[in-house]
């Protein structure tokens, strides 16, 4: 009955496009940052959405919102498909959204052909994934996954404003009475954009995700002491700067020692004070991201990182802070939900390839409660994360098929 059922790759590249409308810029991307207005009317949109789909929709203490398609027999958990629909500052349009929207379409699909599934489906948009205005990334499913307390998580800060998360969950109308861990899932799949430039490359229209990597985040204070750059001599200089420089050239080593899976980045956010050009820097507040597959090597490169910051600071002469913000887990994803996927993948006849995430995804805090995996679609040049980040319509729509025929292996037809 559903062997030659494919998803509307039409009606699925415009439900992105309209969504992308919502915080779009000036150069095609999508500035749409979590619990935000534009998030809230992104939020809003989808929510009617899920409405004309006939879904009933409940939304969490940490602003998830579920919506659930009943199944012919819920003694079941629901078969979970989802992302976010929240960007990164001035990001792109496809990030997180396609995987809410593939899951929408789903839906949309099987109410077109009057298919019901024995297991409740459900669609999800997860809060915070990307970590931009409120860190760290994935807040709201490392709550759901139980690596955070919800407390914490509510008492997170905007980088913009300092308002909590709890104040603006409040304030744009998304504070749900549902209790985070309460909603249960079956199983879980997410379809994501890769994000990195191997599936591109290769002309392959489907990565199926069978692992991902594990990262550490870090905010690091160095304090020296800030005097005039004219009159104060080369030797004996405190110059925080000059700290931070070397902790940057430390971070490519220890990376570049662990090749070619690790990642070492020094992030965009960086602070020095006090801000002027005659001056010797004081202070520097900055982040650090450390990524790799074993949980193993990445404790030796977070050991690394802290011996090289205290023997930089000892050396200049800085105070140093330096606290680990988040850590999630190298993450295997459930076989039997990989297998599905790769069935899938061989009957509708899609080119793919099995695949280990470089980046963190609500997927694999989810994998701590139920069977997970996931889908990704090429991304132009493995651009993402800006506004010229790109995908083709129909590598979204072949991902969004393989994504159906597996819920529906998995969800079962009544």
């Amino acid at each position: 009955m559903t062997e030659n059922l494919r998803i509307n790759g039409e009606r699925l590249w415009d439900s992105i496009m309209e969504m992308a409308k919502i915080g779009a810029t000036a150069n095609g991307g999508s500035h749409r940052l979590t619990l935000s207005d534009e998030d809230k009317i992104g939020r809003d949109l989808f929510a009617s959405w899920c409405s004309e789909a006939g879904l009933s929709l409940t939304v969490d203490e940490m602003g998830d919102m579920f919506a659930r398609r009943a199944g012919a027999s819920n003694e079941r958990a629901p078969v979970g498909m989802g992302s976010h629909l929240d960007t990164q500052p001035f990001g792109g349009k496809f990030d997180g959204v396609f995987g809410v929207l593939a899951g929408l379409e789903v839906i949309r699909t099987l109410n077109e052909r009057n298919i019901r599934t024995t297991t409740p489906l459900a669609v999800v948009n997860w809060t915070n994934e990307e970590g931009a205005r409120f860190a760290p990334a994935m807040l709201a499913s490392g709550v759901y996954g139980g690596a955070f307390d919800l407390d914490w998580a509510h008492s997170r800060r905007a980088v913009d404003t300092g308002a909590t998360l709890l104040d603006e969950l409040k304030r744009i109308g998304y504070h749900g009475d549902l209790p985070v861990q309460q909603q249960e899932f079956s199983a879980f799949f997410e379809c994501h954009i890769e994000q990195g430039p191997i599936l591109d490359s290769e002309g392959i229209a489907v990565g199926v995700v069978n692992a991902a990597q594990g990262f550490r985040w870090y905010d690091i204070s160095l304090e020296g002491f800030a005097s005039h750059s004219g009159s104060t001599p080369m030797v004996g200089r405190r110059n925080a700067l000059l700290g931070m420089a070397k902790v940057v050239q430390a971070v490519d080593d220890i990376a570049l020692a662990q090749a070619p899976l690790a990642r070492g980045t020094v992030g965009g956010q960086v602070e020095v004070a006090p801000g002027s050009r005659n001056i010797i820097p004081g202070r520097v507040d900055f982040t650090v991201d450390m990524r790799h597959p074993s949980a193993e090597t990445l404790a030796q490169m977070d050991a690394s990182l802290r011996a090289v910051c205290n023997e930089v600071a000892d050396d200049i002469g800085l105070e140093l802070s330096l606290e680990q913000i988040s850590y999630t887990e190298p993450v295997a994803f459930d076989e039997g939900c990989v297998a599905a996927l790769q069935s899938a993948c061989e009957r509708l006849g899609a080119s793919h390839r099995t695949i280990t995430s470089g980046a963190g995804h609500d997927a694999c805090y989810v994998a701590e409660r139920c069977p997970t995996a996931m889908l990704f679609a090429p991304c132009k040049d493995g651009i993402s994360h800006h506004e010229s980040e790109s995908a083709e319509a129909e590598d979204l729509e072949a991902v969004c098929n393989v994504l159906l025929h597996a819920v529906l292996d998995v969800a079962g037809v009544a």
